[in-house]
């Protein structure tokens, strides 16, 4: 099955800041320390961005909506969690989008976790 990557040249760059991020704050630092570095540089080369983007009246907030296509979310934990992933795939869900990306700043290694909308309710289809 030949699979195309969703917004390949932006989720590069993306990641190339966060790997930017991670070299130069290390792995100990604070989610905000890491999502102001971020903004920094999505400023420093014009990249349209939203931060802390706020999801209608859902009450969720995403870290970052990356040119109205990606979603980031950035975390600063020991280990990334179950629940981690459910809040990416909401919020691609709520804002109809794609792709998301989930970041761990603490990992010693960064694997930036690529996380692709899931179609929702195909139970229509059975009907």
């Amino acid at each position: 099955m030949n699979q195309k990557l969703i917004h390949p040249e932006l989720s590069y760059t993306i990641t190339g800041i966060c790997f930017a991020a991670h070299n130069e704050l290390g792995r100990f630092g604070r989610e905000k320390q890491y999502c102001d570095f971020l903004e920094a540089k999505f400023k420093e080369i014009g990249l349209p961005y939203k931060r802390e983007y706020s999801i209608g009246e859902t009450g969720n907030i995403v870290d970052f909506l990356i040119d109205d296509k990606i979603v980031l979310e950035a975390k600063s934990k020991r280990l990334l969690n179950k629940e981690d992933f459910y809040q990416t795939q909401r919020y691609l869900q709520n804002l109809n989008k794609k792709l998301g990306l989930l970041v761990n700043f603490r990992n010693r290694y960064l694997k930036p976790v690529r996380i692709v909308k899931i179609e929702s309710d195909t139970r229509k289809n059975l009907i």
